[in-house]
């Protein structure tokens, strides 16, 4: 399983960070069957997170040949709702992009990039899977192509997720089939790790739980099982 994950013009560090990390040590843990790395829409280059400069080479173009599954991270900026963001912000193009933005701007900038384009034909292809952490679900949503769909992302972010026609679950990590997303910054730990178990089995997922010195938390939400009755 070959594991793609996305850059883009003010990600998240630790959107990026924690299940690249859990991901590789999965690999490493059998011995090569999964395997992951950083890539862009743009191809090679340095990108430049919104986090204090902070910047990752993606060695790679994102290549939909060559992925079993994208992993698409939020970004990293300054918090406010999108009709607090003054208009200069944001009608700003994709080459404007300059440190300590407003969230709600950097993940709609991408929108003026290659990427949702490829993020169509990944969501089209019965055989690929997409994974998100934080706004990287608001990224696809604002892209159109999460209507209906089950998703998450951070706690502030869930009411523009239903409003793009999303079905939007207050949960730690969401399994809506080929689309699994988490919620805030730190559920990347528990993303990767749920694709472990998912997509290996859980002794390997539990293997680097032991070594990360991490427990997940809360149950992964499906769409099975009875509707619970309101507690």
């Amino acid at each position: 399983m070959h594991i793609q994950v996305v850059l883009f013009d003010g990600f998240d560090p630790l959107d990026v960070i924690a299940p690249y990390e859990v991901l590789y040590a999965g690999g490493t843990a059998t011995e090569g069957a999964v395997t992951v790395e950083l890539v862009s829409a743009e191809g090679p280059r340095e990108v430049t997170s919104g986090t204090g400069g902070l910047t990752l080479r993606a060695t790679a173009a994102l290549d939909l040949e060559r992925a079993d599954m994208l992993l698409l991270p939020g970004a990293s900026g300054r918090v406010g709702e999108p009709g607090e963001v003054p208009e200069e912000e944001a009608g700003a193009g994709a080459g404007e992009w300059k440190q300590d933005e407003f969230i709600p701007v950097l993940l709609g900038r991408t929108l003026a990039t290659e990427l949702p384009a490829l993020l169509k034909q990944a969501m089209d292809d019965p055989d690929m899977t997409v994974a998100t952490v934080c706004g990287g679900s608001l990224v696809l949503a604002l892209a159109g192509l999460l209507e209906g769909r089950h998703a998450t992302t951070h706690h502030m972010g869930l009411d523009l997720l239903d409003a793009t026609g999303a079905r939007a679950i207050r949960a730690r990590v969401v399994d809506d089939g080929d689309l699994i997303t988490g919620a805030g910054v730190t559920s990347g730990l528990d993303l990767g790790l749920y694709l472990l178990e998912r997509e290996v089995g859980p002794r390997v997922a539990h293997a680097v739980e032991e070594l990360f010195a991490h427990e997940r938390r809360g149950t992964v939400w499906r769409a099975q099982g009875p509707i619970p009755a309101l507690l």
